[in-house]
């Protein structure tokens, strides 16, 4: 997939893209494959398939967002008695944390489609993050702050918190939990089923909160054959 196409599908997908919104998508070819020569934060090997392995597989977020979460990403009017200070019309930015970024997916590619909401990306590799910093400052993000922590180490609470397959949901769950307010966007693939099983048991977690989702029946790429998008529904009390 090159970058027309990508912006194709991609305003086929998530709807019309503003002209800086499309520069910012073009730029990160060639800054990947710029800072890829010095950091190998995407295999070499698969740097010719970023626009759809790595930049359309991030928005996978955003297009379970927008069918399953209206309003995206402004708030969902089921978790309005929750969260008030995120009513509709509020002009409070939705906050995001991208946890184990590594050199900025999904927070990269979700921070260009959503400019009014606040991204933070965060690696505990200093050299990864690195390259998320410096591709974020390079295309002009105004919204994205790039820290090099450990999630224990963070003390914010956000509205979400994305990922891409950093580590088993089981050992992820304990990072963020306290850490956000309506859910875990979670990318994943394989036979995600035991895994989902093991963390409604051990965290006891409802059936009906976490919601799993085919990303090839969005976007019908071969790639995405066993990839899902994984939400874990914040539960009010």
């Amino acid at each position: 997939m090159n970058y027309t196409e990508f912006i194709e599908i991609t305003e086929r997908l998530l709807g019309p893209l503003a002209p800086r919104q499309k520069e910012q998508f073009r730029l990160l070819d060639g800054l990947y494959r710029e800072w890829n020569e010095k950091i190998n934060v995407i295999s070499r090997k698969d740097i010719d398939g970023l626009y759809l392995h790595h930049v359309l597989h991030s928005l996978a977020i955003a297009g379970y967002m927008k069918s399953y979460l209206p309003g995206y990403p402004g708030s969902h009017p089921d978790f309005s008695d929750c969260h008030p200070e995120r009513s509709e019309g509020s002009v409070t930015p939705l906050r995001f944390l991208d946890l184990g970024t590594g050199g900025g997916f999904p927070g990269i590619p979700l921070a260009i489609l959503f400019p009014n909401a606040a991204f933070t990306l965060c690696d505990s590799i200093g050299k990864k993050v690195k390259v998320a910093e410096a591709v974020a400052k390079a295309i002009g993000l105004e919204n994205v702050t790039v820290i090099n922590a450990r999630a224990e180490d963070l003390d914010e609470k956000f509205d979400y918190i994305v990922s891409r397959a950093v580590t088993s949901l089981d050992r992820f769950i304990p990072w963020v939990k306290g850490k956000y307010t309506r859910g875990i966007l979670y990318l994943k693939g394989g036979d995600i089923a035991e895994e989902l099983s093991t963390v409604m048991e051990r965290f006891r977690i409802p059936g009906n909160a976490i919601h799993t989702w085919h990303i090839d029946n969005w976007a019908n790429y071969p790639y995405f054959s066993e990839k899902f998008v994984i939400f874990i529904e914040k539960i009010c009390n």
